[in-house]
């Protein structure tokens, strides 16, 4: 059952140096609070695992927390490349194994499953399988037809963040819901922070309720998606995602926001 703590302890408790981590949210509900926790508890060498990287795994590719990184798409949308990442990629500090959107969510799905490897169709006449061995081709035993197969992911700890918990520890999710619930069901442990506790959350109120058996701990971070957004709750910042473009490309300026905005401060946690 879910524990209800504050987000320190939580990363704390259950994120440890060399796992593997997938901080996922499509769009929305991306939790950069808790990316931003990992950066200040100094957590090395993680394998992070996530569609489309976004601006928290710039962030801590380039405060040196990863090792590897297993993804689809690696840029900050709508603007263009992670230049801490593509950094990281050419001086090689970082490995990478990637596949396409499609197949990470079947991915999750097998993880969630319990099922060793995801089947889909796809990839012909791409170049993945040429620098990715883990994409194979095998044939259907019932028709013929090639297909794809790809490990199923199973990350040591899956971190979403959510509208709403309740006093039980299930929370509630509204909006573009993308693979969080494959993530909480395919991790060992998982975390998940909120912008507030309610007395209860039902799926009567519409969206998707997760229930807390499957979640270890639920943190209360307000905004703890910024700059993404919690439908409901936030709009997302259009504007610093383009600035980061900017504070990105230059390691100084990039070193300098960081110790501002990251290093010397705590999000508000409850």
């Amino acid at each position: 059952m879910a524990q209800i703590t504050d987000l320190q302890s939580a990363v704390a408790a259950h994120i440890h140096d060399g796992q593997s981590i997938a901080l996922e949210g499509f769009t929305h509900l991306i939790p950069m609070a808790v990316g931003h926790e990992i950066i200040r508890q100094k957590k090395k060498d993680l394998t992070l695992i996530r569609m489309t990287p976004d601006i928290i795994y710039d962030q801590m590719i380039g405060m040196g927390c990863a090792k590897k990184m297993i993804f689809s798409w690696g840029g900050n949308p709508g603007v263009g490349s992670l230049h801490q990442f593509r950094r990281a990629i050419q001086l090689g500090l970082l490995d990478i194994e990637e596949y396409s959107h499609g197949a990470m969510a079947n991915s999750y799905a097998a993880g969630a499953s319990g099922m060793p490897v995801a089947f889909l169709k796809g990839y012909q006449g791409t170049s993945y399988p040429a620098v990715n061995p883990n994409i194979r081709f095998v044939d259907c035993p019932f028709t013929g037809e090639q297909l794809v197969a790809v490990p199923a992911i199973n990350p040591d700890v899956g971190v979403i963040h959510a509208q709403k918990a309740d006093r039980q520890g299930n929370i509630w999710i509204d909006g573009i819901v993308g693979v969080q619930k494959e993530v909480l069901l395919a991790s060992k442990c998982s975390i998940v922070t909120v912008e507030e506790i309610v007395p209860q959350v039902s799926e009567k109120q519409g969206g998707m309720v997760i229930p807390s058996w499957v979640i270890d701990s639920v943190c209360v971070v307000p905004h703890g998606a910024y700059p993404s957004y919690a439908s409901g709750y936030s709009v997302r910042d259009n504007n610093f995602y383009k600035q980061w473009d900017v504070i990105s490309r230059d390691p100084t300026k990039f070193a300098h926001w960081m110790a501002i905005n990251v290093l010397s401060t705590q999000e508000a946690v409850s």
